[in-house]
C-alpha cells in the first residue's frame, strides 16, 4: 500500500477512500480498526474501500491483506 486518498473521516462511515499500491487486485480483506470494510477493486494498482462505522473517535489501524500479505498505513485512520 502506498498511499490513501483521505485518512480521516466521520465516526458514522460511509466515506470512499481510494487506495493505491501494487498487487491491489489479490485484495481478500480490508479492516479499519476492528471493522471490515467492504471495498471494490478498480485495477491492479487501486481499491475503491468504504470506510465502516467506529466505535469512537480518534486514529485506528487502517490494513489492506492480499494474496502477498498484509500492509498497513503509516497514518492510520482517523475518526472525527
Amino acid at each position: 500500500m502506498t498511499g490513501l486518498s483521505s485518512s480521516r473521516g466521520p465516526l458514522y462511515g460511509g466515506s470512499v477512500v481510494a487506495v493505491t499500491g501494487r498487487n491491489l487486485a489479490t485484495t481478500d480483506l480490508v479492516t479499519v480498526g476492528d471493522n471490515p470494510a467492504r471495498f471494490s477493486v478498480v485495477s491492479d494498482t487501486q481499491i475503491a474501500v468504504v470506510i465502516p462505522a467506529g466505535t469512537a473517535t480518534g486514529t485506528v489501524p487502517f490494513t489492506v491483506t492480499t494474496e502477498g500479505g498484509t500492509a498497513t498505513a503509516a497514518t492510520g485512520y482517523t475518526y472525527t
